[in-house]
C-alpha cells in the first residue's frame, strides 16, 4: 500500500502567502500511471486550494461537487492538485446513456496473453477501482448522467461498501483515502438558462449527499498571469486585450444586472490560452489576431453572435487590430 504524507501547501502550491505549517495529505510520489500529468505553466487560485484540499483533507463522509462555467477550470484544477500530491485519480465524464455498471465494471472477454485463446473475467470500472486502492473517483459534466443511475452511488456516498453482484457478490470496503469529486456546469437543479444541452434535474436526496464550491472565471490578474505563463513572448499590451477581449464576451453570454444573455458562446480561460497560442504560432499572417481567434471561437458561432465578438475585440484592440 502507497504511502500517506504530508504535503505543505506553500511548497506543493508555490502559494508564497500561506504559512509553512498549513499542510494537507497525499500519498507518496510514486510512478502510478493514474497520477496526473502536472502542468508546470498552472495558475492556481488560493481560495480554490483551500476550499479542495480541505474536502481531500477530511471530506466528513462527503463527496464534492464542483459547479461553475464552461472552462473555467473545473476539471483541470482537481487533476492538478491531485498531481501535486501524487494522488491517483479514476476520471469518467458522464452522459445520458451512463449506467451504473459504467462505475462499477462488467464482464468481458479478455486473452490472458496476444494470441491466447479469451477468457471470461470481470474487468473492474472506475468506482471499483478507486474504493479499493484510495484513489479519486472524477466524473466530469455529472449532471448530464440519469438522474436515477446517478442515485446508485448513495450507498457508495454513505460510506457503505460496494456491492458487486455480477462478481459473485464481491464486497470491496471503501479505502480510507477513496474520494468522489464532480463536476458541473449546473448545481443539479436543472439548466435555467438553457445554454447548456442535455443537463437534467438531478435527484434532490442524491445531491444531499454532496458539499459544493463554485469555480468563475478567474479575475483579470490571474489570467494575465497564465497568459504571460503560456505565450511569454506575446506583446503584453496584446495580453491584456486579449483578457479585456474575453471578459467583455463574458457579459455577453451570462447577461449583466439579472437579464439574460445576448449570445450562446463565451470564451472560457481554455479558449483564451488557445487564442494567445495560436496568435503566436500564425504570427506574420494577415490579421494574426483574428485569425487565430477564428480558430479559437469564432467558426462555432453564429453570424450575429461573431458578429458581436468582432466588435468587441476590434474596439479593444483599436490599432492592434489589423
Amino acid at each position: 500500500m502507497t504511502e500517506v504524507v504530508k504535503y505543505s501547501i506553500r511548497k506543493a502550491f508555490g502559494m508564497q502567502d500561506v504559512p509553512e505549517k498549513v499542510t494537507t495529505f497525499g500519498f507518496a510520489p510514486s510512478d502510478d500511471p493514474y497520477i496526473p500529468s502536472k502542468d508546470e505553466n498552472y495558475v492556481f487560485r488560493k481560495e480554490f486550494i483551500r476550499e479542495v484540499t480541505a474536502f481531500l483533507k477530511n471530506p466528513f463522509g462527503d463527496a464534492l461537487y464542483v459547479t461553475g462555467p464552461t472552462g473555467s477550470g473545473k476539471t483541470s484544477g482537481i487533476t492538478e492538485i491531485a498531481a501535486r500530491l501524487f494522488w491517483p485519480v479514476q476520471q469518467i465524464t458522464a452522459n445520458g446513456r451512463m449506467e451504473l455498471t459504467d462505475l462499477i465494471g462488467h464482464h468481458a472477454l479478455v486473452s490472458p496473453k496476444p494470441g491466447e485463446p479469451p477468457v471470461m473475467q470481470f474487468m473492474y470500472g472506475p468506482l471499483a477501482v478507486a474504493m479499493k486502492k484510495g484513489h479519486i473517483l472524477l466524473i466530469n459534466e455529472v449532471d448530464l448522467a440519469d438522474p436515477a443511475e446517478l442515485s446508485g452511488l448513495n450507498d457508495v456516498l454513505e460510506g457503505r461498501p460496494l456491492v458487486i453482484a455480477q462478481n459473485g457478490g464481491e464486497i470491496i470496503k471503501p479505502h480510507p483515502m477513496f474520494r468522489v469529486v464532480v463536476t458541473g456546469n449546473s448545481t443539479g437543479s436543472g439548466d435555467a438558462s438553457g445554454l447548456y444541452q442535455g443537463v437534467m434535474m438531478q435527484n434532490i436526496a442524491a445531491m444531499d449527499r454532496y458539499r459544493f464550491i463554485e469555480v468563475g472565471y478567474p479575475d483579470e490578474a490571474t489570467e494575465l498571469g497564465i497568459l504571460g505563463r503560456v505565450a511569454p513572448t506575446l506583446n503584453e499590451g496584446i495580453r491584456k486585450g486579449m483578457v479585456k477581449t474575453a471578459n467583455e464576451i463574458r457579459k455577453l453570454f451570462v447577461g449583466e444586472n439579472g437579464d439574460d444573455g445576448q449570445i450562446g458562446v463565451t470564451m472560457s480561460t481554455r479558449n483564451l490560452v488557445r487564442w494567445a497560442k495560436l496568435t503566436l504560432q500564425f504570427r506574420g499572417a494577415p490579421n494574426t489576431l483574428k485569425y487565430a481567434l477564428d480558430q479559437s471561437l469564432l467558426t462555432r458561432t453564429s453570424n450575429e453572435e461573431g458578429e458581436a465578438i468582432l466588435r468587441i475585440a476590434k474596439d479593444v484592440f483599436g490599432d492592434l487590430w489589423r
